[in-house]
């Protein structure tokens, strides 16, 4: 085995699907191939998977990835026919253009920040994807914000519980929630007003309840669990389509994120969509960056 190859660790009966990033002597660093799960194993304990489909919990975390999809799809449809009948009877006949919030992602794996991005692209999403370790997402907002002024920002990577650790409210008890609080500090101090700049934070197991009394508006994970690589985004598209003068349905994004209740949470927030005429000439408004 080596850097890159999909494995599984054998005393967990092989329940989740990893990715190996990373070689420390006898030590392994993997990443969830599906989840934002970071862990570490002993070689022996690992075993090779050539064909993910062999997996029945990896197959199915792509059959709700793709149900999440179609979804978000089906919501942005209905929106494009709410968006015109709101607008007044005279300016029907008219093209309108239409205004989601704007969203800057950062993400601590680069895999997963590029199927973030594919999502937001296909949706029409204005977003802006940054792969940064965790460690340095607060000083990178605090650079980016001013020169992105998004709507909506996105925090997220790998996190998980430590070993041996069973002080749950304990941030030294979690490898990057600490990382993802100082990141969300940092955003609520440029922007103080939660219906300003919506913050989605967190990954696998993530502090739930340090990420929202640092200033999140959604995170992860109630129940300590693993939650999936588009969950986040999911909570962002609702928010980039929520009409500015509604508040974003919590048990409805909830509801339809692959890990459920016991992954995200949030409080009551407003939506960043607006619509407007007379149509405007697309642009292209979304890109990636790497941040070494």
């Amino acid at each position: 085995m080596e850097q890159g190859d999909l494995v599984v660790r054998k005393s967990y009966g092989g329940d989740v699907l990893f990715r190996i990033a990373a070689i420390a002597g006898h030590q392994a660093v993997l990443r969830g191939a599906d989840y934002r799960l970071l862990a570490d194993s002993p070689w022996s304990d690992l075993r090779k998977v050539k064909d993910p489909d062999e997996l029945g919990g990896s197959r199915q975390a792509r059959v709700h990835a793709t149900e999440s999809i179609r979804h978000m799809n089906e919501l942005r449809n209905e929106q494009l026919g709410v968006a015109r009948m709101s607008m007044h009877p005279g300016d029907r006949r008219q093209e309108f253009f239409e205004l989601p919030g704007k969203v800057l992602h950062l993400d601590g794996d680069g895999n997963y920040l590029n199927k973030s991005m594919q999502v937001y692209n296909q949706l029409h999403v204005p977003s802006e994807g940054v792969h940064c370790h965790e460690s340095q997402m607060a000083p990178v907002l605090a650079r980016l914000l001013p020169q992105i002024n998004p709507d909506i920002v996105v925090i997220t990577g790998h996190d998980g519980l430590l070993k041996n650790k069973d002080d749950l409210q304990h941030l030294g008890s979690y490898k990057n929630s600490l990382n993802f609080v100082q990141a969300v500090k940092v955003a609520r101090e440029y922007e103080r007003n939660r219906d300003s700049l919506i913050i989605v934070a967190g990954a696998c197991q993530s502090h739930f309840e340090a990420l929202l009394q640092s200033g999140a508006n959604f995170a992860s994970s109630p129940g300590r669990i693993m939650i999936h690589a588009l969950d986040p985004v999911y909570a962002a598209v609702r928010a980039s389509f929520t009409p500015f003068r509604e508040t974003i349905n919590i048990a409805d994004v909830i509801s339809h994120t692959i890990s459920g209740k016991h992954g995200v949470g949030g409080i009551e927030t407003m939506g960043k969509y607006r619509v407007g005429v007379p149509q405007l000439k697309p642009v292209n408004t979304s890109k990636n960056v790497n941040i070494v």
